[in-house]
């Protein structure tokens, strides 16, 4: 039997990217799939026997909700949720100082709020489950201070203390809340904009003790280890992904 059998996995922006791999990986170890998504959600989802596409704005209140609602209607229940959904690319890098106040607001409601929002609506079927795992997609940019993208990289570290704080406080539930942190990765979203590969691309990849472009595959192991039966006395912690350009 897989090491993920029975167990209801949603994942947030899981139509593309790093979220569709997470959500293959979760597959292939024996979850049931929910892609919940701006758009592409329900085609996503019909690669994954029994899987369940939401169309969700995750920084909406009663979107989450009524996602959380469906997938336990429709599911059973919630095992898993990983927090994927998130601003990046499309994002100009930009001193500071030229970061307008709504794009600042925009970033934090989709990058942290969202993920507020989805835990609140999902911790409560975890907990009729006796538990469940967590896992918060960060980045390695607020371990580094990577300049010029100020609302990005705070939103990013205020993704690893919500963790913290979280693990703490559901602990006694034994629900585990982790964080997995991605250097820059060629997904299909930042290869859609040639700009931000020209930018990032080669220092990142001079970077690295392992020299090769992070493809979204690579963040899907550890994604796994922290929903799966390995992991049964781990949370609160982040994991860096990036190929060994930032150590700690």
């Amino acid at each position: 039997m897989s090491a993920l059998h029975g167990k209801v996995a949603i994942v947030t922006g899981g139509a593309q990217g790093i979220g569709r791999a997470i959500a293959d990986g979760l597959a292939a170890e024996g979850a049931r799939i929910v892609i919940a998504d701006l758009k592409g959600a329900d085609e996503a989802a019909q690669a994954y026997e029994g899987g369940v596409g939401i169309t969700a704005d995750v920084a909406d209140e009663a979107a989450v909700e009524r996602m959380a609602a469906e997938t336990a209607d429709r599911c059973g229940g919630i095992d898993l949720l990983v927090n994927n959904a998130g601003l990046y690319a499309s994002l100009a890098m930009r001193p500071f100082t030229e970061i307008p106040v709504d794009e600042w607001r925009q970033v934090m409601d989709v990058n942290v709020l969202s993920m507020f929002l989805t835990c609140r609506a999902v911790v409560p079927r975890m907990r009729e489950r006796g538990g469940g795992r967590i896992v918060n997609i960060s980045s390695g940019t607020p371990f580094r201070g990577v300049p010029f993208l100020l609302h990005y990289v705070t939103s990013k570290g205020a993704i690893v203390t919500l963790t913290k704080a979280l693990a703490k406080e559901l602990g006694p539930d034994d629900v585990l809340v982790n964080c997995v942190a991605p250097g820059f990765t060629m997904s299909a979203g930042v290869q859609e904009h040639p700009e931000v590969v020209e930018a990032l691309r080669d220092v990142s990849l001079s970077a690295r003790t392992l020299k090769r472009d992070q493809v979204p595959e690579d963040v899907v192991g550890a994604v796994v280890f922290l929903c799966g039966p390995g992991s049964t006395f781990v949370t609160g912690q982040t994991m860096v992904i990036d190929g060994g350009q930032y150590f700690h």
